[in-house]
């Protein structure tokens, strides 16, 4: 699950486009809204990858924008 309101934010606060971040995980602007949007899951390597281009590695600010699934 992702905060989707905080990723977008960061995207743009680092001067990035929703297609550039789509492009640098090889999906398609589709398939990354899918994602954003929680209809969709990111992989890890794809979590990663976001947290790298956005130089957002390391807690808090990663756990705050890839939430864990909490099953209930």
């Amino acid at each position: 699950m992702v905060n989707e309101k905080k990723l977008r934010e960061l995207i743009l606060e680092k001067g990035f486009k929703l297609k550039y971040i789509a492009e640098k995980l090889d999906l398609s602007p589709m398939g990354f809204r899918l994602k954003l949007t929680n209809k969709n899951d990111f992989t890890v390597n794809e979590a990663y990858k976001i947290a790298e281009i956005l130089n957002i590695r390391g807690y808090p600010l990663e756990s705050e924008i890839f939430l864990p699934t909490l099953d209930t």
